[in-house]
């Protein structure tokens, strides 16, 4: 049986893949240091034979009494609220994390992929970023912590790749949404649809008309599941492609939920990027990917997720 190890697996993106990858037939060794995330994304497979948990800071070296086939990098903090909040432990699990994680990797001959960020792109000039861009990134405002940590861990994997012979992987992954999202992580989804669910405004930063494009979690681990199994070493954006501004984004909540939310706006935090689009040909080509699950679709199971997480709370 194939074992694949996934750090952060008890993550919102972690918690589906490890479903995924137990779908798919593997054993699945979880590590997580519950951080950010939660058990209760994994409490439905705690139990199986074939899925081990173990709680650990993969910043601090570890061990895994079991061979592995596959390595895949995906503990981090992963939101605007984290990088305030959360500096230090983003750069360290970007960096000592991903070191930790190839040496596990090279220990066991296991095939790697790092969950990297299509924030690598940062503050875009390009549009549509394709994975040749190499970024417009300011090293040292407030969201350069979690932007450089996944630059420097893209380095770090390819120097294993180049320098060991390490068979590595690294997806840029771009905006993505789901049930499991956290519910106050200060990310677009959850803050529209809770306040849109109770009735609140809705908070756009600037004038709404900066551009974002999700890709539903579903397809979003398809195209990772993809990528771990085809034989590219380079990296692949995988998001959807279809591009609509916050303001329009917004909307879309408000008649998907039939909320009588009005739309309220605020300052542009520093370094918010402009636009965000993938270029999505290499994953095509290569993976034969593309997102399949229409907006309206996602959202709805989304917001019957956090539908249910407020009626637990009343």
């Amino acid at each position: 049986m194939t074992t694949s190890l996934v750090t952060g697996g008890a993550g919102f993106l972690g918690s589906h893949l490890c479903e995924r990858l137990l779908h798919e037939g593997h054993k699945v060794v979880c590590v997580d240091n519950l951080l950010t995330g939660k058990l209760e994304n994994i409490e439905s497979l705690v139990d199986r034979d074939d899925f081990q948990f173990i709680e650990h800071d993969v910043t601090r070296p570890f061990e895994v009494n079991v061979p592995l086939d596959n390595v895949l990098h995906f503990a981090s903090p992963a939101s605007p609220m984290d990088y305030l909040e959360l500096p230090i432990q983003t750069l360290k699990v970007g960096s000592l994390g991903t070191h930790n994680t190839l040496g596990l990797a090279m220990a066991k001959e296991a095939r790697y992929l790092l969950a990297s960020t299509s924030e690598v792109y940062g503050d875009p000039l390009v549009h549509p970023q394709p994975e040749t861009y190499w970024g417009n990134v300011n090293p040292v405002g407030p969201r350069g912590v979690y932007d450089e940590a996944k630059r420097f861990a893209e380095a770090m994997v390819m120097a294993y790749h180049r320098y060991h012979g390490l068979d590595t992987r690294i997806v840029r992954i771009f905006n993505t949404y789901g049930p499991r999202m956290r519910p106050k992580d200060g990310r677009v989804v959850p803050a529209f649809i809770q306040q849109a669910l109770l009735g609140e405004p809705l908070t756009v930063f600037g004038d709404g008309s900066q551009t974002r494009s999700f890709c539903y979690v579903d397809d979003e681990v398809d195209g990772i599941w993809r990528l771990l199994n085809s034989d590219t070493s380079d990296p692949v954006n995988i998001g959807n492609p279809h591009e609509m501004t916050i303001l329009e984004f917004g909307q879309r909540i408000i008649e998907a939920i039939g909320s009588e939310s009005e739309i309220s706006f605020v300052d542009l935090p520093i370094d918010d990027p402009k636009t965000r689009q993938p270029d999505i040909t290499r994953a095509r080509e290569l993976l034969g990917w593309s997102p399949q699950v229409e907006l309206q679709d996602g959202l709805s199971s989304t917001i019957e997720y956090f539908r249910s997480l407020l009626a637990e709370d009343e």
